[in-house]
Parts: structure tokens; sequence; C-alpha cells
């Protein structure tokens, strides 16, 4: 309770403090209790919604394996050869055709694109495909392979060694993969 001094210096009641923090005590109790309440809600909410979405995830995965499995049985033919749905892998003979139409490159610049490296082999034929060797982290390695759509453009290339792409003198030689 407010003193007689303290009312006269504050010009008339001087509210019990004391009175005033309990209430406010119980106001915030109240809202930390509804708070809490209504972030439990929540949480209840998110987890029906992830047993939801796992039991979802776990129903097309069965679908998808079900259904790979009858692809693959639907898409062998009758002597058990694979079908369309997926490219069989090459064979020796076509490995080694592929091998005798590719050049290997080295000195290659790190930052080169592989339409830099098909411009600057374009003039010896036909290039099919370009690879530039990469870490895991998808940077370069400094060297590629490149593959002709015929097998002569290969000796063409090979008098590209020692020209230059980037500032950097390229090391071309047959590709012995």
């Amino acid at each position: 309770m407010a003193t007689e001094e303290e009312e006269e210096e504050y010009g008339g009641d001087v509210p019990d403090l004391d009175e005033e923090l309990d209430a406010d005590e119980g106001d915030e109790d109240d809202d930390a209790g509804e708070d809490l309440e209504e972030m439990k809600k929540k949480l209840a909410e998110m987890e029906e919604e992830a047993a939801k979405l796992r039991e979802m995830s776990a129903k097309v995965e069965r679908d998808m394996a079900g259904a790979g499995g009858a692809a693959a049985a639907a898409a062998e033919g009758a002597d058990g050869a694979a079908g369309a749905g997926a490219p069989a892998p090459p064979t020796q003979e076509e490995r080694e055709a592929a091998d005798a139409r590719s050049v290997y490159i080295g000195n290659v610049d790190y930052a080169t694109t592989p339409e830099e490296l098909q411009v600057h082999f374009a003039e010896c034929g036909t290039v099919d495909r370009v690879t530039i060797q990469t870490d895991r982290q998808g940077n370069s390695k400094g060297f590629a392979y490149l593959q002709f759509v015929e097998p002569e453009a290969v000796e063409s290339a090979t008098l590209l060694n020692e020209s230059e792409l980037r500032a950097r003198k390229l090391k071309v030689s047959e590709s012995f993969a």
C-alpha cells in the first residue's frame, strides 16, 4: 500500500505495484498456456501430415517397384533380350569402334567448354561427342576425350597436337581407352 506521503508527492492514489505484478503474471501464464496448447496442436497436425507423406511415399515406391518389374518382364522378348526401354550396353566391337574414332586431349584449360573443343576440332571432321573429365565436384581435371563420326577424323585431329586453345598448347593423341 502507498503511504500518504507518496500519494501527496504523486498527486493522488498510487497504485499498489505488487497487486499489478501479480495480476500481470496471471495473464502471462494464461497467454503462455494458450501459446503452448496452440503449438502442441500445430505439432500434432505436422506429425499427421508427415505420416501421410511417408505413407504416400511408400505407396509410390511399391507401385514403382511393381511397375518396374512388370515393365522389365514385358520388355524382354521371347529370346530374353532387353526391349526398347533401356539401351543395351555396347559390345566389345562397338567400344573398339568408338575408340578408333576418338582422341585424347590433354592440357585443357579448366574453364574450357565442350563447345569450344568442338569448334576447335570441327575442321577435322564431324564431332559426335565431347567428354571433359571432371572430379566429384564437377571441376575439370584438365583433359578430355573427343569422338568423331568418321574414323578418318582422328588422323586430322592428331595433327592439331601442340595447337593452342585458351593460351594453352593441347596434347592430342589417339585414344586407347
